[in-house]
């Protein structure tokens, strides 16, 4: 089960990648301010179902996260809360193996 939870992290991050991404303005080399943090309240089962669907579907990643308040770095901050609590890394991989 663990190693079903690994492996899921693991591509989540493969997928999104690690890279800091950073907007310039066009009237300076600074970066711009960037939008306020997306915020979600989705269960571990809820994200567990979400990442599946992106795993099997990788061209609407985009579209999915959108749709439940996510971007990429959101979700991976989430995933990652989830990876941090054996509980909820138990949940998650049992909503993903489910929904596979």
């Amino acid at each position: 089960m663990k190693t079903t939870l690994i492996a899921s992290a693991i591509a989540v991050v493969m997928l999104f990648g690690c890279k800091q991404r950073e907007t310039y303005t066009a009237s300076s080399n600074e970066p711009a301010k960037s939008s306020p943090q997306l915020q979600s309240n989705l269960t571990p089962e809820q994200l567990g179902e979400l990442g599946a669907r992106i795993k099997k579907e990788p061209s609407r990643a985009h579209e999915l996260l959108s749709a439940h308040g996510l971007d990429d770095q959101s979700f991976e901050k989430e995933i990652r809360k989830i990876t941090q609590d054996p509980v909820a890394s138990k949940r998650y991989a049992a909503a993903y193996k489910r929904a596979s």
